[in-house]
């Protein structure tokens, strides 16, 4: 693991080999590498530098976090000093610390130069936005992809398709049942009951964890508001669970794609997409080994296409590149990619039944879009396809 993340790596190096402007801030899920990058660049580093967790005994007083920028001060006095603090937004009012004590030093001229790691729900809401603002530049880390499973673990496109991409757990995968026990224990319920419950307000936690177990089984479908509070059967309502949809997306576990409207403005109100960011999270729940979902073919085509969809997502959580699906009456185009004015519509076909028609030719009459892609059967293979990053698409 420890050659990897190599894009991440090289962004927050060429950071800090700027003069000190603004603190860098790592985003991203549990168990994707933020940890394994900053170690890396630590040892890259020819200066000085101090490394701190919040997380290792648990939620720390704000003096605590003073102290450890004190250390940093300290080694700035012959040059510029990095300091990296881990789980900060574990600490009580770490905002408006970070704020005072950066303050302190533009106005002392202190050289500590700051990155802060975290998962992106907590940061977002809880001070980047307001008590840092003008003052921070963001380095999205996203689940690993099938090039750097690969590269990393030897693991094929099918492998990848049915374990994703954590790969904290990947010496465990011979073994499906402790895989997904670790998977569901290790990551989902810590995700769950440690952070979003812990650290965001959430008034219904049955309803948060049933929503996640329901974007899990409907992976790919487009689902109305109106049907999830049927499914979920609680007297929820569509703006409660838009929000919790919303929380999850920030996690890195679930999301919701609206849908494409080309130019017209988009109504969030909209039936969303429910797409997972990791196919892991929908194997754990009933593990199997490749081999056995290969021998399913509507549970095999089901993974594929929300490996292409989360290869979609994730992308466009660390690029910029704009993910929607799109349905008109009964004719649906799985993906639409945006880049650059640029715009894709994207196919997939697994052999797995579906509901809708193929929308491409109703989707090319309205929008004319720069690219059309078929990924899986006849088209684009779909290994091809994960280990492609998607903006290439949509290069000329």
């Amino acid at each position: 693991m420890e050659a990897f993340r190599r894009a991440a790596c090289g962004v927050l190096e060429r950071r800090l080999a700027e003069p000190r402007r603004f603190m860098q801030v790592l985003l991203g899920p549990r168990q994707t590498g933020k940890t394994t990058i900053v170690r890396q660049v630590r040892e890259a580093l020819t200066g000085p530098s101090h490394y701190a967790s919040a997380d290792e005994t648990g939620l720390q007083p704000r003096a605590w976090l003073e102290q450890q920028w004190e250390i940093a001060r300290a080694r700035a006095r012959a040059g510029d000093a990095v300091l990296f603090l881990d789980e900060v937004h574990k600490i009580p009012g770490w905002a408006e610390s970070v704020k005072a004590l950066w303050d302190q030093d533009t106005g002392t001229g202190a050289q500590v130069k700051v990155v802060l790691l975290g998962s992106s729900p907590f940061l977002v809401q809880r001070g980047l936005g307001e008590s840092l603002a003008g003052r921070f530049e963001v380095i999205r880390v996203a689940h690993w992809s099938l090039s750097e499973m690969r590269d990393a673990f030897g693991w094929d496109w099918e492998r990848y398709v049915c374990f994703g991409g954590f790969p904290g757990p990947a010496a465990l995968v011979d073994d499906p049942h402790r895989w997904g026990r670790y998977i569901t224990e290790s990551l989902v319920e810590t995700t769950l009951s440690r952070d979003l419950l812990l650290m965001t307000r959430v008034d219904k936690p049955a309803l948060l964890r049933r929503l996640f177990d329901l974007a899990c089984s409907y992976s790919g479908s487009i689902l109305s508001y109106q049907k999830m509070i049927g499914q979920l059967q609680d007297a929820g309502n569509t703006t409660t669970l838009a929000h919790y949809l919303d929380l999850l997306a920030g996690a890195g576990m679930v999301c919701g794609l609206e849908k494409f409207a080309g130019q017209r403005v988009r109504q969030r109100g909209s039936s969303p997409k429910l797409q997972v960011l990791n196919t892991a999270f929908v194997t754990a729940r009933l593990p199997r080994t490749p081999a056995e979902l290969r021998a399913d073919p509507a549970a095999f085509g089901h993974l594929c296409e929300s490996a292409v969809g989360a290869h979609l997502a994730n992308a466009a959580t660390e690029t910029g590149l704009e993910v929607w699906y799109w349905r008109d009456r009964n004719r649906e185009v799985d993906y639409v990619l945006r880049h650059r004015g640029q715009v894709a519509a994207v196919e997939v076909k697994t052999g797995r039944p579906r509901t809708c028609l193929p929308g491409m030719a109703a989707f090319e009459a309205a929008f004319g879009p720069t690219r059309k892609l078929l990924v899986g059967s006849g088209g684009i293979p779909i290994e091809e396809f994960l280990a492609t990053p998607p903006g290439q698409w949509l290069e000329p």
